[in-house]
């Protein structure tokens, strides 16, 4: 990698940031934010919720344990743009099928190494999440930071179409043994013969959700987001999963309606977009956060418990506190800057956090969700 060409990234404020491509050749555009995760890099690359965003990596060695085909959380990366500071130039564990640097070539993804990247966090912390512009074809700083303003950015703007299923999906994946292993007295199968029908919609559904749903001794079939109601409840299920998915939640009129239709009908849970746009359903309005929660590192207090979990997050979008209608109590709380992490209906049986519990490859401390679901489905029964 030393001989690399250059690569260049520009924010909307007219900062730029000059290193090394890795990956694919190209230019993209899209917001800049950043992951706290220290592993898990080839899980955010392939995580549907990135769509239209520069990721960078907070911790300085990203690569060092290669790619391989089990850890993927869709079919190919989705992401805009990947920056690290240190790209590994060796790869080692005895999992690793590949390298990072091939794996993103191969998949069309532009990345960029060798930069500062306190300094570029600290500017999103300080200044609030930037369009950005990365390239390794334009290296005119005055034509990118042109560029990076004329981004679209990611308020207003439907992503979900872009990354939801062609068509429904029986799933059939199981938990990796790595997860299972980690994963023992977390989240215990239940010991009911009876498959509940989960169907699972599917905005940009991480497939480690399903892995877990299964796990839990339910039935899935994965639906495309844009679903109606009346498509949901035809498939007869127990119960409705909401999954997570990119993008500003509000201009999703067609998802909204959809969980209106399905809310009373079944049990609802929900994560990530899913939380978001259930309680959009209930009433709620969202906003966008200043720089977001991506990392796997994320304190969140369980008002029920008084526990604290350590969350895997990703979102630059909340739900409104003002706006939370009386159906909806806060269940969860973010230690970090108090916004609402969980919430439950108060009479029907529907709950959403706004965390990622199945988390791959970890933290595992709220697989509990999964059963406290399969449990509402049992209540049903």
């Amino acid at each position: 990698m030393n001989d690399a060409p250059i690569a260049k990234l520009a924010l909307e404020d007219g900062t730029v940031f000059r290193g090394t491509s890795f990956g694919a050749t190209g230019e993209v555009d899209g917001e800049v934010c950043f992951n706290t995760s220290m592993s898990g890099y080839q899980e955010i690359v392939t995580d549907p919720s990135y769509r239209g965003q520069i990721v960078t990596m907070t911790y300085p060695e990203i690569g060092n344990y290669g790619v391989n085909r089990e850890d993927v959380e869709s079919g190919r990366p989705h992401l805009a743009g990947f920056v690290v500071r240190e790209l590994s130039r060796r790869t080692s564990n005895f999992r690793a099928e590949g390298g990072l640097h091939d794996y993103l070539a191969a998949a069309g993804v532009v990345g960029l190494a060798g930069i500062d990247t306190r300094a570029l966090v600290r500017r999103i912390r300080t200044q609030g999440a930037m369009k950005g512009v990365l390239s390794t074809v334009d290296l005119d700083d005055d034509s990118l930071v042109a560029k990076a303003r004329r981004s679209p950015g990611l308020v207003g703007r439907d992503l979900v179409k872009e990354v939801v299923p062609e068509r429904a999906v029986a799933w059939d994946e199981k938990l990796s043994p790595w997860t299972r292993l980690d994963s023992v007295g977390d989240s215990p199968r239940p010991t009911s013969d009876k498959q509940p029908h989960v169907i699972a919609l599917d905005y940009g559904m991480k497939r480690n959700i399903a892995r877990h749903l299964q796990d839990q001794g339910c039935r899935v079939t994965v639906l495309p987001g844009t679903c109606s109601a009346q498509q949901v409840l035809e498939q007869r299920p127990d119960g409705v999963f909401l999954s997570n998915g990119p993008g500003d939640p509000e201009p999703l009129a067609y998802a909204i309606t959809t969980i209106r239709g399905i809310l009373g009908q079944v049990p609802i849970f929900g994560i990530c977009l899913g939380h978001q746009l259930l309680s959009l359903a209930c009433g709620a309005k969202t906003f966008k956060l200043k720089f977001g929660h991506r990392g796997a590192n994320q304190p969140v207090l369980n008002l029920e418990t008084g526990i604290v979990e350590i969350t895997a997050q990703n979102h630059g979008f909340a739900v409104e506190e003002e706006s939370l209608p009386a159906a909806l109590e806060v269940t969860h709380r973010n230690l970090n800057d108090n916004t609402i992490e969980g919430v439950r209906h108060r009479e029907l049986p529907a709950f959403s956090v706004q965390y990622h519990p199945e988390a791959s490859s970890g933290p595992h401390d709220s697989h509990y969700l999964f059963r406290r679901f399969r449990e509402m489905l049992s209540a049903v029964e």
